[in-house]
């Protein structure tokens, strides 16, 4: 074994840990019916199509795993579900529906049901949950099948699990090819509660006042996708969206109890921002264009979807999906640039497509990945394992990262005694008489040159 290859493998098994946990897994999902006969009843009427079911976004309150399945296609039986948490008895648990079966039934004469199709939903603090409502069905099937309802805030208390309220958007603030696939809530109080629902379709944020129950659009350029920016490459799988803003985090409120919200068009390699100071106020932010902000750019075929910022530690987590990847950025950094962004977790096999991304109360930090293209344009295999929740603690998950916020002293020293170890291990192995003799401290040298050159490469 020559020297290269040593220092190569060295590299490859410090560079190999990932520090996100699998929770879940599924080929498929599946749901909690009330017995078998009623479930094959569902196969059979095809109100239950497996295939057809897709896990598009998840959230934690305390011991439940929420997670929404949009009524992309017929055969959907429940778009928000949970499963306990508490429950190991298995890694693919079957999804209860939210709060009850009746909330997702279609009624005899055609009446919607109460939760329609919600892409993403957010718990907040004072104990909430709140679902925005796409209000479509069938929208991946022929024209002809697909139904439009106006889309809807939806906010239940998770003590009880009742209905607080439901609010439907104005007309005037839903255009023609509307998409609201993104919520974030700024709930630094829960009476003057605001709720921000990106518009995919057709650029804009509908910010919605809990106190004052009415809403409001907000439009910029910012929010407009990238025409440079919508050719997508994901494992060799090409294909062209041109999705607007996307990816929204709200960072923790400062003393005016304003927050920064953070955001992103899907179509975009950038990264913008602007406080809630305008948001809350239509007027104000039309007259203040330069109150948006660009932070910078991630860097070429980093195209994002969902986005999260910790308010804690007020590190914003967000997708790579062209790259399979978990990335991160230190808000309190004045720049952003690829050299101060991190790397989470990067897997060209479980990580496909991370569509979600959530911080719990308990600062754990949850992902959940789809292989959504691959379901989308007929090329996922239901013999696979398709769709994965992962976690780790927040802090555990930036750790000698680019957005670690710990100050450390240690972190050359442990990465030497990490490379001592290896090498040792290496060396162990190597024969007598290979040819391949080297001091352990001059391998170590070896590797450190070579990390510094690759790094002051990229």
């Amino acid at each position: 074994m020559g020297l290269r290859s040593l220092l190569l493998l060295s590299l490859a098994c410090l560079a190999s840990s990932d520090k996100l946990h699998l929770v879940f897994e599924w080929s498929q999902l599946d749901y909690q019916y009330a017995s078998p006969e009623a479930r094959q009843q569902a196969i059979d009427s095809k109100t239950f199509i497996p295939e057809n079911n897709i896990p598009m976004g998840v959230e934690v309150y305390q011991d439940r795993l929420f997670v929404t399945v949009p009524r992309w296609k017929h055969g959907v039986p429940s778009t928000l579900n949970y499963v306990n948490l508490n429950d190991n008895s298995t890694k693919s648990p079957n999804l209860i529906p939210y709060p009850s079966w009746a909330a997702h039934s279609i009624g005899s004469d055609g009446k919607p049901p109460e939760i329609i199709s919600p892409y993403r939903v957010r718990a907040d603090k004072c104990g909430r949950l709140w679902v925005l409502d796409s209000g479509k069905m069938g929208s991946l099937e022929t024209t002809s099948n697909a139904t439009k309802f106006p889309p809807s805030i939806i906010v239940y208390d998770l003590k009880t699990d009742n209905l607080l309220r439901k609010y439907t958007f104005p007309a005037d603030q839903v255009k023609q090819d509307s998409g609201f696939a993104n919520i974030a809530v700024e709930d630094f109080d829960c009476e003057k509660t605001f709720a921000y629902a990106g518009d995919v379709g057709k650029a804009g944020i509908v910010v919605y006042s809990w106190e004052k129950n009415e809403s409001w659009r907000i439009s910029h350029h910012y929010f407009n996708q990238d025409p440079l920016a919508c050719d997508f490459n994901i494992k060799g799988l090409n294909f062209t969206w041109d999705d607007a803003i996307f990816g929204m985090g709200l960072s923790a409120p400062n003393a005016d109890n304003y927050s920064t919200l953070y955001f992103h068009p899907m179509a975009s390699f950038n990264e913008f921002a602007v406080s809630t100071e305008y948001l809350r106020n239509k007027t104000l932010a039309e007259a203040n264009f330069n109150a948006f902000k660009l932070l910078g750019s991630r860097g070429p075929n980093a195209q994002s979807s969902a986005s999260f910022v910790d308010p804690r530690t007020g590190v914003l987590f967000y997708s790579l999906v062209n790259l399979n990847a978990v990335a991160c950025w230190r808000t309190s950094n004045k720049e952003y640039t690829m050299k101060n962004q991190g790397r989470i977790s990067m897997n060209d096999t479980t990580m496909i497509y991370p569509t979600d991304i959530k911080v719990d109360s308990n600062q754990n930090l949850w992902v959940l990945s789809n292989r959504l293209p691959f379901w989308m344009y007929g090329q996922m295999n239901p013999a696979d394992v398709n769709f994965r929740v992962f976690t780790a603690p927040v802090l555990e998950a930036i750790s000698h990262t680019a957005c670690d916020v710990t100050a450390r002293s240690d972190i050359l020293d442990k990465f030497l005694g990490n490379v001592k170890n290896v090498t040792a291990k290496i060396a162990s192995k190597i024969k007598p008489n290979s040819g391949a003799s080297f001091a352990p401290m001059s391998f170590v040298a070896l590797v450190m040159l070579s990390l510094f050159v690759s790094s002051t490469e990229y």
